[in-house]
């Protein structure tokens, strides 16, 4: 049995569905989840879906999460949608229902849930929850809504389709989204705008960005750095893209600081394989965009010689 049927079979036997996605979303972790609770309340009106996790102001135009009780979860099942490893999960009570499927397309280096649907090569994890509705469309229906949200996921994890992971069934994907009842234009638009503060921001970052000789580039942004800008940790993430503009730059590093004074590390790469350097540094992630973490400020610097190192490793 294809592994689509299987879930959607899984689906079909519970009344209560709660959908959980990673810690600080993107649109990818939003609009999977959100979509898949669209495509499942239209499909199945009967069925109480729920969506867990902290709600950000930035991704309202997403949906809202829901309040949920503890007893909500003692017969549920439970789906981790874009989440590759169960730390990053957002709410920890996703482990207490009565049965969990995990959807994502990271490398499956952590493998958890009773069923586990992981496809490195898909773009998007927006992209496999329209492969499930497509490989089931005979019994689901997706509405415009839940379309739009999967479009706004495949944007934002392609970078607008300029990453590599955009395949022909990428596009083919978001040209079939396309013809639903939205605008996919106000949808690139939103995605695509910044205010002031972060503008600010962006051009602190080419201001100050090091880059070196090999190609490696890297910044440092303290919280004495980023407290002018009035920006909280998750707003960081609209800049991490912008070195990859530079033609020079061939692999980034950008280290946030958090309130315990470790450094969170947004890694990028065009070319040399970063996820493993990201694995030695307690993270992970895709070949070419990956995270990390270092206890400080004083091991930063060991961080960036690996990364020059690797970089000019595959020169």
């Amino acid at each position: 049995m294809a592994i689509q049927d299987q879930i959607l079979n899984e689906i079909k036997k519970f009344k209560t569905i709660i959908i959980h996605r990673h810690k600080r979303p993107d649109p990818d972790a939003i609009g999977s989840q959100m979509g898949l609770a669209q495509l499942i309340k239209a499909s199945f009106p009967d069925k109480t879906v729920l969506c867990a996790g902290k709600q950000y102001d930035s991704f309202a135009w997403l949906g809202t999460t829901d309040q949920i009780a503890d007893d909500q979860y003692k017969d549920a099942l439970v789906i981790v949608v874009d989440t590759a490893n169960q730390l990053r999960v957002d709410d920890e009570r996703y482990t207490t229902g009565k049965e969990l499927i995990k959807i994502d397309h990271h490398p499956n280096d952590d493998q958890f849930g009773d069923i586990m649907w992981v496809e490195p090569e898909s773009s998007s994890t927006s992209e496999l929850i329209y492969d499930f509705f497509d490989a089931n469309k005979d019994q689901l229906t997706l509405p415009a809504e839940g379309a739009r949200l999967l479009y706004a996921g495949i944007v934002g994890d392609t970078g607008r389709f300029m990453y590599p992971s955009t395949s022909s069934h990428t596009l083919e994907v978001a040209s079939k989204l396309a013809t639903y009842d939205f605008s996919t234009s106000e949808v690139n638009k939103i995605e695509d705008e910044i205010d002031i503060p972060l503008a600010r921001l962006s051009a602190y970052v080419y201001e100050n960005l090091n880059i070196l000789d090999s190609g490696a580039a890297y910044l440092v942004l303290s919280n004495k750095v980023l407290e002018p800008f009035k920006l909280g940790d998750e707003s960081t993430s609209a800049v991490v893209p912008l070195p990859g503009k530079i033609k020079q730059v061939v692999a980034w590093a950008i280290f946030v600081e958090q309130k315990d004074g470790s450094f969170r590390i947004r890694l990028r790469s065009k070319g040399p394989e970063i996820n493993e350097l990201a694995k030695q540094y307690g993270g992970g992630g895709h070949p070419l965009a990956s995270g990390a973490v270092v206890e400080d400020e004083d091991h930063i610097k060991d961080f960036v010689k690996d990364l020059n190192d690797l970089v000019a490793k595959n020169k």
